[in-house]
């Protein structure tokens, strides 16, 4: 097998033009095979096989850069790149990881995760080339989605400035069939274009006609108008690209040429280029191609059957905000949903069936998302954003600015809060709690469970300031939903357990958000009371005032980092109220969590039942003495009580 020889880029060169269609079948079905056995993003790797290896093939890795966007689609980079017999551990505890790491290769030249950075990453790298004197290029891959993002037009606005920046951004538009114009014509012309006797030409005429301004000028009205003719008319010119394309990403006799071209373009100084590039999700597999959706991230499977849609033996925190979305909006017209472009990973597809004019998905522009959503509240509208915890702080200005400073009803669903397991530090919801309730307005709430979380979400709707409710990924304990739209009272948390440890030993553990049901494992063995916080902002102050009289020690606990978060808060609340014991603050450590399984990496973290209680007892050893007898599940009390 050809692939099997392929340990580096440079013996990718070794092989011919011709033998380079056989490798990308190799590839591709080294891709499925591998993602089939440890999960992963599927779709828009299946579709990049053929670019991969054409940009490995003309370009001088690792001294050229290549910075993927969002970096999802990575893999048969990774496997081209020396990385293939590790393929095994993806997204494993101490694997490769699902995105671009710097740490991993030298050939990952920017770690990415989140959306619409490849551009001006790129741009960064290639003004630092110049500034150096060295003679490299940088190339960006981004794909249609991405470019919905503002950054990537900030960035190629930026760019355009420099005209002889050595930068090539590729477009990788997926979300398209291949249309007529892609063909043999367009992609004749498109190198035409490209090629040398085309930008040696121009450059004499340039010269001569630079005498003669106004002829120069209708040469050049000439040229954009024959151009149009031949090849699609963009935007991209007008922010000083050279736009080439649209050419088949699958077709490697066009790939390679082009890229060839564009990459001499760059080293001669002809300032940044653009190569329009059309591929297919799941190209190659055909389940994949008929449901890209559906192989975007699955789990492991079987290749031959492919993905089994299998019922949940519980609902997930996403759906029960669906669910409760589609009913909240039945019982009120002014709700309006709003996404930047995760329907299905927030939970929005309901919504949008049912209410189809009160759905908007705003592309991948949370910015504009959260500034949307506070022009729709100025009107009256009750606006709730879905947003994974680490994409709000794209939106932190406008969420500080737009939002809470107008003290504006804004909703905010926080899903994938706390640690995302396999998708690893880039999309881990670790900072939100902190972030959030610095901001004056802005309540915060972190539901226990299912249950819970739907209670919750009815009673920040309700009320007049922005809101937000945070909610991992995946299923809680199962507790199941109410089917009516009920409230909690606002700021105030309950007792879950309580502790009959004798005066002077009495711990009361401050539970925030699932780790709840944690820590009530943990207070078995302490016999503990639990608190149910339920609110970080506004906090129980009145609970933890009741705890402080006949308790010794104070614990918090919380799936968000330790650094002002919830056990900060209520620490400044104890201060304030000259309670004089002392707490101990368990969360997420300071440092950046990298990928693995929820549960190890939990534990790994101390926050799994037996670290919490290795914490407490070295932080309060003389609890260690104490008769451990009461183990029984007597002491706990039910659910809102």
């Amino acid at each position: 097998m050809t692939l099997l020889s392929i340990n580096s880029p440079d013996d990718l060169k070794k092989l011919t033009r011709d033998e380079l269609p056989a490798l990308a079948d190799e590839l591709r079905q080294f891709v499925l095979d591998s993602v089939s056995k440890t999960g992963g993003h599927l779709s828009s790797n299946l579709g990049t096989v053929e670019l991969s290896i054409a940009l490995h093939y003309v370009f001088d890795t690792p001294r050229d850069r290549i910075v993927w966007d969002v970096g999802h689609q990575s893999y048969p980079h990774k496997i081209l790149t020396g990385r293939r017999e590790r393929m095994n551990t993806l997204r494993q505890y101490k694997g490769l990881s699902g995105f671009p790491h710097r740490a991993e290769s030298e050939f990952d030249a920017f770690g990415t995760g989140h959306s619409s950075t490849s551009i001006s990453a790129a741009m960064g790298m290639a003004r630092a080339f110049q500034t150096k004197g060295e003679r490299q290029v940088a190339v960006a891959v981004i794909g249609d989605s991405a470019m919905t993002g503002g950054m990537a037009f900030e960035a190629m606005n930026n760019a355009g400035v420099y005209e002889d920046l050595p930068l090539v951004v590729i477009l990788n538009d997926n979300d398209m069939s291949i249309s007529p114009a892609v063909g043999a014509l367009n992609r004749h012309l498109a190198r035409l274009l490209s090629g040398n006797i085309y930008s040696t030409t121009k450059k004499g005429i340039d010269s001569v006609l630079s005498i003669a301004p106004p002829l120069r000028e209708f040469a050049k009205r000439l040229e954009d108008h024959a151009k149009g003719m031949v090849s699609p008319a963009t935007i991209f010119q007008e922010f000083g690209f050279n736009y080439f394309g649209p050419i088949d990403g699958h077709d490697l006799d066009a790939l390679v040429p082009m890229l060839q071209n564009v990459r001499r373009l760059a080293l001669e100084g002809r300032g940044p280029q653009f190569l329009h590039v059309v591929t297919k999700k799941g190209q190659g597999y055909e389940l994949a191609e008929a449901d890209p959706v559906l192989y975007h991230g699955p789990s492991k499977f079987n290749p031959q059957e492919g993905v089994k849609k299998v019922a949940a033996s519980k609902k997930t925190f996403t759906q029960v905000f669906g669910e409760w979305l589609c009913d909240m909006a039945h019982a009120d017209p002014m709700l309006i949903g709003i996404t930047p472009a995760m329907r299905e990973g927030s939970g929005l597809v309901e919504f949008e069936k049912n209410f189809p004019k009160r759905y908007y998905d705003v592309g991948i522009a949370e910015q504009h998302a959260v500034t949307f959503a506070a022009g729709m509240a100025c009107e009256g509208m009750k606006p709730v954003v879905a947003i994974y915890s680490t994409f709000l702080q794209r939106a932190y200005d406008q969420l500080i600015h737009d939002v809470a400073l107008q003290d504006l009803p804004v909703l905010f669903a926080l899903d994938r809060a706390g640690l995302v397991g396999a998708d690893g530090a880039t999309h881990a919801g670790a900072y939100d709690i902190p972030f959030l309730r610095c901001i004056p307005n802005m309540l915060v709430m972190t539901p226990a469970d299912e249950a819970e979380c739907r209670d919750l979400l009815t009673t920040a709707f309700h009320q007049p300031h922005p809101t937000a409710v945070r909610y991992p990924r995946g299923s809680g304990v199962g507790a199941i939903p109410s089917t009516e739209l009920r409230t909690l009272p606002l700021g105030k948390g309950e007792i879950r357990r309580k502790s009959t440890a004798p005066t002077g030993k009495r711990v009361a553990i401050l539970a925030f958000g699932t780790l709840l049901y944690t820590a009530l494992e943990a207070a078995e063995s302490l016999d503990a009371t639990v608190a149910n916080m339920r609110f970080v902002k506004p906090l129980d102050i009145d609970l933890i005032q009741t705890l402080a009289r006949d308790h010794d020690y104070f614990v918090s606990v919380e799936d968000g980092c330790i650094q002002g978060g919830a056990g900060s808060a209520c620490m400044e609340a104890m201060n304030l109220l000259g309670i004089n014991k002392p707490l101990l603050a368990l969360g997420l450590p300071d440092a950046f969590i990298e990928h693995g399984d929820y549960n190890l990496l939990m534990a790994k973290c101390g926050l799994d039942s037996a670290g919490i209680e290795a914490s407490i007892l070295e932080r309060f050893p003389d609890l260690a003495n104490q008769t451990l007898g009461l183990k029984t599940a007597t002491n706990q009390v039910p659910a809102g009580k």
